[in-house]
């Protein structure tokens, strides 16, 4: 059950929407089925005599007084708005049932508490079956105006309970960190444009890959003004400066007129004051310069990634939260550096943890600085290094698999439950990356002799987790990595012992995959070697990928005699 709380400054308006034929004819017998005077609100659903102006100067009965008193001067934004939908699946409501909902709702949420008789006046409207609309004039009796704070979290609060109470699907419960959710106009104009998103919508999310990969909010700017979407600058008043922002879609007008969304409305990470927290105003820092292994973002990137996991557990929830927010940066950043099959996944990966990514929780965002650049260098990478790229997605659905768990264990239903949905969708991508190149691996594995050694190797560094690692699947494809790695000047003993130390195995469903990644994100040592003295004899040497596709220069005995 979904409330959705709004103000605004028209009765008569509202009214009109509420008992018409909607914007599409949806509105199928519109009538009032709770108030806070069943036998003094006019129903011009159900009475052909009564109209909806006499029931609007019912409803601001208290508002004309108080406008009165004040001269003239209506009390702002004085129309308070409430539409509550069951969700889909739930069963019918009857009227009966609908009227106690308004009742609770409206008592909650400090309009009308039970037993105050100064209460404002309200009524509420079902013209469909699976939502009601309520609507009050925000002055009582007294010439006050009602107490309403945090009066979204406290609906929602009251509708987790009457599901329970009524038997209908539990919603997560939010924090009032969730972004605006599109409305029927919203939704209904991209339906009619063919669109599958609203503008809302696909602002948010091209300002949210545009913060992750610039570094200053004067570039964050300019890439969306060359994205085609208009900004408009809100100045302060005496000193001219920049103190918010608003954005319109491409196309997204009314009446003529760009449609414009501010900055904090589309998501309360998104706006002025919160991006000036992560990003300077301008950008004071050098740029990556060229360098010569291409890999080398890819390297930091997975690192910072798996640094971040232990962060998640240290017990400081700020450090935390900033290195959530960071991690989502590096999702998006993911996403434009994988040109592969599985992008899409990354892709709806990295939207679903933008509400992740944000909770009630104030974030350090200086403490999760290494994770936000090397996120920053990802975006500009340009070689795809294959099974490195799949290390570093293997890596980022640990953390988000981290990530639902510390905000299940902190009470943030909306965001664990995002957490869990990026983490299924970066399963998914993992598997559309990596069963081929496991399959691969597996059908390139060593001798039964060299297997053999790698085994002996793993049972004396590894002993508690050898039998599982050996029944692993993806035990073939160690050890053609193992074999590969010895190639490129490391020992296998010491290498899985390092590795198995990086993270423990004990929860690790398949923990040969995770010392497969973790191995080949290691860097090739000969050919670092090789840089080193070229660069020290004056020589200029070609950057090698810390782990090349098989070649007869770098292949194990083995595959070097199968490729003869």
């Amino acid at each position: 059950m979904v409330p959705d709380v709004s103000t605004g400054s028209s009765t008569l308006g509202l009214i009109n929407y509420l008992f018409g034929k909607g914007r599409r004819d949806e509105h199928a017998d519109p009538h009032i089925v709770a108030a806070w005077d069943m036998a003094g609100a006019p129903d011009p659903g159900r009475d052909h005599e009564a109209t909806y102006t006499q029931l609007a100067r019912r409803l601001d009965h208290h508002v004309d007084l108080r406008t009165r008193e004040l001269g003239g001067k209506k009390p702002p934004q004085h129309v308070w708005h409430c539409p509550v939908r069951t969700a889909p699946g739930d069963r019918y409501l009857t009227d009966v049932e609908w009227a106690e909902v308004a009742r609770r709702v409206v008592a909650a949420t400090g309009i009308a508490p039970e037993g105050d008789e100064k209460a404002c006046r309200w009524i509420a409207v079902r013209h469909a079956d699976d939502h009601i609309h309520i609507m009050a004039t925000t002055v009582r009796a007294d010439g006050r105006r009602p107490r309403t704070n945090r009066d979204g979290w406290r609906a929602q609060r009251e509708c987790r309970k009457i599901e329970a109470e009524f038997g209908l699907r539990r919603l997560k419960s939010g924090d009032l960190t969730a972004p605006r959710t599109p409305t029927g106009a919203e939704r209904a104009k991209a339906e009619r444009q063919g669109q599958d998103e609203t503008a809302r919508e696909w602002l948010r999310e091209q300002a949210y890959a545009v913060a992750a990969a610039v570094r200053s909010i004067d570039e964050y700017f300019t890439v969306l003004r060359s994205l085609g979407i208009q900004l408009r600058p809100r100045l302060g008043p005496e000193t001219g400066e920049v103190t918010g922002y608003s954005l319109a879609a491409p196309g997204d007008t009314a009446q003529g007129e760009p449609v414009w969304y501010g900055g904090s409305k589309l998501a309360p990470d998104l706006s002025y004051n919160r991006l000036c927290e992560r990003l300077p105003t301008q950008d004071l820092t050098d740029r990556p310069q060229q360098v010569a292994d291409p890999t080398e973002p890819w390297h930091r990137a997975e690192t910072a990634i798996r640094d971040a996991h232990p962060v998640l557990d240290s017990g400081d929830d700020a450090v935390a939260q900033g290195h959530l927010d960071a991690f989502g940066d590096a999702l998006h950043n993911l996403t434009r550096a994988t040109n592969s099959g599985h992008r899409a996944e990354l892709q709806a990966a990295a939207r679903a943890f933008n509400r992740a990514r944000r909770s009630a929780i104030r974030a350090d965002h200086q403490a999760a600085t290494a994770l936000r650049e090397a996120a920053k260098e990802l975006a500009y990478a340009t070689h795809d290094p294959g099974g490195l790229a799949i290390a570093l997605i293997f890596a980022a659905l640990h953390v988000a698999r981290a990530a639902a768990k510390w905000h299940e264990q902190r009470g943030h239903e909306q965001q664990a439950a995002a957490a869990e949905e990026a983490f299924r969708h970066l399963q998914a991508g993992y598997q559309q990356a990596a069963q081929p190149v496991l399959a691969d691996l597996a059908r390139r594995a060593p001798r039964a002799t060299t297997a053999s050694r790698f085994e002996q190797d793993l049972r004396a560094v590894l002993p508690d987790h050898a039998d599982r690692v050996l029944a692993d699947p993806a035990w073939p494809a160690l050890t053609t990595t193992l074999a590969r790695a010895e190639t490129a000047g490391h020992t296998p003993r010491r290498l899985l012992s390092e590795v198995g130390a990086l993270r423990e195995l004990d929860s690790a469903e398949h923990p040969a995959e995770v010392l497969n990644w973790r191995i080949t994100v290691q860097p090739n040592r000969r050919a670092q070697a090789a840089r080193r003295q070229s660069t020290i004899s004056g020589t200029t040497s070609m950057s090698t990928a810390p782990h090349p596709p098989a070649t007869p220069a770098n292949m194990t005995p083995e595959e070097r005699g199968r490729h003869r």
